[in-house]
C-alpha cells in the first residue's frame, strides 16, 4: 500500500479530528483539550501524543501542547469532511441530531469513500432542492405515521 494510502485506526482518527476541532475553535489544543474532547485520560493521550508524532501526524511538545502537521491535518479534514456529511445525511431522515453525531462518528470509519460520496450527491441533492420538497414532507409524515400521505391515484 502506499504510504499516501495508508489506512488509520478509527482511534488515530478520532484523536486527529479532535484536535482539528480544537485548534478550530481555540487556535491551540493541549492535552488537557484533547482529554476533555474524548473522555481519556491525560496520560493516554500524551502517549497517543507520542505515537502520532512518531507517524509525523503531529508535533508535540511536552507541556505545550499538539499541532498538526500538513499529513495530519489532511487525514482530519478528511475525517471531519466525513463526519458532516453522515451527520447531516442522518438529520435528512430524521435521526435525531445527537443520535446523529455519535453515528456519524462510527460510520465515519467504516464506510468505504464510494458510499460516503454517493450520501454527499444525495445531502447536496436535497439541500439544493426547494424547500421542504413534497417528497422530504412525505417521508418525514410517513416517518410519524406509518403511511403514505399520498394515494396512488396521484402517482397515475
Amino acid at each position: 500500500m502506499d504510504e499516501d494510502q495508508k489506512e488509520y485506526s478509527r482511534k488515530c482518527e478520532d484523536y486527529l479530528e479532535a484536535i482539528l476541532s480544537i485548534v478550530d475553535d481555540k487556535g491551540y489544543a493541549r492535552t488537557k483539550d484533547v482529554s476533555d474532547a474524548l473522555g481519556i485520560t491525560p496520560a493516554s493521550v500524551a502517549e497517543m501524543f507520542k505515537r502520532l508524532s512518531e507517524e509525523a501526524l503531529v508535533v508535540y511538545r511536552k507541556y505545550e501542547g499538539v499541532t498538526l502537521t500538513e499529513k495530519g491535518k489532511e487525514i482530519a479534514e478528511g475525517v471531519q469532511r466525513r463526519h458532516t456529511i453522515l451527520k447531516e445525511f442522518l438529520e435528512i431522515i430524521n435521526v435525531p441530531p445527537d443520535i446523529a453525531d455519535t453515528d456519524a462518528c462510527i460510520m465515519e470509519h467504516q464506510l468505504n469513500e464510494q458510499t460516503i460520496e454517493q450520501i454527499e450527491q444525495l445531502v447536496s441533492f436535497v439541500k439544493k432542492a426547494p424547500h421542504d420538497p413534497k417528497w422530504l414532507s412525505h417521508y418525514k409524515d410517513f416517518c410519524s405515521t406509518g403511511e403514505h400521505t399520498c394515494t396512488s391515484d396521484e402517482h397515475k
